[in-house]
């Protein structure tokens, strides 16, 4: 097939023409005249001729824009543009033409750098390089149908063979919390700081960056005096932490461990629990929002859970009852939200699972099994995965199950022979929800409890790792440290790490040497004794820090001793002014000099009776005139009685 030249060139107007192309103008004017009259008379378009038209294309001005660029330089032109020619054919046979030994050239290229940049990379890859690595080094096979079978059992092996190796437990470190069984540990969202607390009530704060290989906390408290703390808690942004204890108030306290809030306590008279302001009975768990920082809920024996709102409001926002088979209340051991804060669920001691959505009324449970532990059996531990689609539940029947919220009613899976002693006993998923973990309490007849490490998919045994010779309570996973720490039943708390899976953490206390104190050396220093010297070049006697001390106590001044009350008693300075607030207002006011409480009122009046009789100054010179003479009685001997009046015939 024959094909034609196709040519492209670029058509302008002729808007501004110079005065000076005569001869262009002339014979564009002719070209136009003769189309015109060829258009009139035959009433359409004319055929142009190959000539003419490229005589056209080549006369055509320029646009403006060139036309303004000239002025701007002060040149005539830029000279023709001729229409570009292209060759179909040409085209065609130069993309069918191929250079493969360019590309091998370029290929073997990329091979070597690879190769390079390998041999200088220390440690694992990232995950694509891995990949491509991995691939690099497998053998082609022979078709293509079996190749990509074959790959995909391949891969479904490797994966369950690299379980084992993704769990951080090359190394391992102790910290010391007490010597009493650990029930609650929470990390920090960024992994900066851990807190754990024991059934000794006391609460530790573990700060990564500060510590050294001694592994010592840098602060304890007891936030809720005489409680064991049984859930700790971070809140999202990592600011507060949610402290649940066997008190029925839970505590919010700060970073560094000041108090925020307290919960009220509910009215225990009034049966209907909504009615109440909180909670009335000891709480059992509690969770932070999963993006809310001032919105946690928690549950109690009280047969409740609530949802508490904001820092400043001491009230509940809403109240979720737990039911029984029959109607009746059951209380709820263990509760949680899941990932995007739409489903709570709560774990209760008659072995049920209920559920129910924050987007509709807390009336009806979204899901609920009945049967899903034994019964009487309560269900220490309830978490969800990070994707959201499965459920995790622990229980004191030595079982722990995994769920599928899409398939509720049975469970995926269960494992057996998990002895649970303590009623806060957990599970957890890992980062990249493969994997779940639990711990077990030290049984009869074993030397050491273990860490139980279970595929989410296959539902075998990855890993056990004897933990301690007593028993594991709480296990955490941090998915940004990629670190475990595990808490034991005599008051150790374990951290195991990968030296090239995880980051800082644990890594940042082992490698700091822990300083000891250095013994103070005293230095004695020679004192001349001059007992003649001025006073002004006298120098004091060589005492004792205690001596010193104690001199220092007897001066008012350096110790700072509060202002005495003036007389006996208590009462601080108001003392001074009388016991009483009245003498104390009148003694400030100006109205009494002195005001003496325990004085005779009579002896003070009669202080002035000597005066008043000499210089009579109100009553009595006013009555002068007019006043008879007072006679008053003789006064009659106080040792000798009075003797009578003899009678006369008047009283006769």
């Amino acid at each position: 097939m024959q094909r034609g030249k196709i040519s492209f060139g670029k058509i302008q107007l002729n808007v501004n023409k110079p005065p000076a192309e005569t001869k262009s103008n002339e014979t564009t004017k002719k070209d136009e005249e003769e189309s015109s009259e060829a258009s009139g008379s035959g009433g359409g378009f004319k055929k142009m001729d190959k000539v003419q038209m490229i005589r056209q294309i080549e006369d055509v001005a320029e646009d403006l824009e060139s036309q303004h660029l000239k002025e701007v330089m002060g040149i005539s032109g830029f000279g023709r543009k001729a229409a570009k020619v292209f060759d179909i054919k040409e085209q065609i046979e130069k993309a069918r033409i191929t250079r493969p030994g360019l590309d091998r050239k370029k290929e073997e290229a990329k091979e070597d750098m690879r190769a390079e940049e390998e041999e200088d990379v220390i440690g694992p890859l990232p995950p694509s390089a891995a990949e491509e690595h991995d691939k690099s080094t497998k053998e082609p096979a022979k078709a293509e149908d079996s190749d990509d079978d074959s790959s995909d059992e391949d891969s479904d092996n490797d994966d369950e063979q690299s379980l084992a190796k993704r769990i951080p437990y090359t190394h391992e470190v102790q910290m010391q919390h007490g010597s009493r069984a650990v029930l609650a540990l929470a990390g920090d969202p960024s992994g900066a700081r851990l807190v754990s607390g024991s059934i000794d009530y006391d609460m530790c704060f573990w700060d990564f960056a500060g510590m050294d290989s001694g592994m010592r906390s840098f602060r304890q408290l007891q936030p809720c005096e005489n409680h064991p703390i049984r859930s700790l808690q971070y809140s999202v942004t990592g600011d507060m932490i949610l402290v649940i204890s066997g008190n029925a108030q839970a505590k919010v306290l700060d970073r560094d461990g000041f108090e925020k809030l307290e919960c009220c306590k509910g009215d225990q008279y009034i049966s209907d629990m909504s009615r109440t302001k909180g909670h009335v009975a000891q709480l059992t768990s509690g969770c932070w929002h999963p993006f809310n920082r001032e919105q946690f809920l928690t549950a109690a024996l009280d047969g409740t859970l609530r949802i508490w709102q904001g820092l400043r409001a001491k009230e509940q926002v809403q109240v979720i009852k737990t039911r029984a088979q029959g109607g009746l209340r059951t209380n709820a051991a263990s509760c949680n939200f899941n990932r995007d804060a739409t489903l709570i669920a709560a774990g209760c001691v008659d072995g049920s699972i209920q559920t129910w959505d924050t987007r509709k009324m807390y009336v009806n449970t979204t899901h609920c099994v009945r049967e899903a532990h034994q019964k009487g059996s309560e269900i220490t531990s309830i978490v969800f995965s990070y994707m959201g689609q499965q459920l995790a539940t622990r229980s004191n029947d030595e079982t722990m199950k995994l769920w599928d919220l899409r398939q509720f009613k049975q469970p995926l899976h269960t494992w057996t022979n998990l002895f649970s002693r303590y009623d806060m006993t957990d599970c957890c998923f890992s980062p990249d929800d493969r994997m779940l973990v639990t711990g077990e309490s030290l049984p009869k007849g074993q030397t050491e409890a273990n860490l139980y490490f279970y595929s989410t998919k296959s539902y075998e045994e990855v890993q056990r790792i004897p933990v301690s010779g007593s028993h594991v309570v709480k296990t955490l996973w941090h998915p940004k440290l990629n670190q475990l720490f595990v808490s034991c039943g005599n008051g150790t708390i374990k951290c195991y790490y990968d030296e090239q899976r995880s980051i800082r953490g644990a890594k940042l206390c082992v490698v700091k040497t822990h300083r000891k104190r250095q013994p103070m050396e005293m230095v004695g220093v020679s004192q001349i004794i001059t007992p003649h010297a001025l006073p002004l070049f006298r120098q004091e006697k060589s005492r004792t820090s205690r001596k010193r001390m104690e001199k220092a106590r007897m001066d008012p001044v350096k110790s700072k001793r509060p202002d005495l009350p003036i007389t006996s008693g208590q009462g601080g300075r108001v003392a001074s002014s009388g016991g009483t607030l009245s003498s104390y207002v009148i003694r400030n006011l100006g109205l009494s000099k002195r005001v003496d409480d325990d004085q005779d009122p009579r002896e003070a009046i009669l202080k002035f009776a000597k005066d008043a009789a000499e210089n009579p100054y109100w009553i009595a010179p006013a009555y002068k005139q007019t006043q008879p003479k007072a006679i008053f009685s003789e006064k009659l001997p106080a040792d000798e009685p009075a003797s009578k009046k003899p009678k006369t015939e008047a009283d006769k």
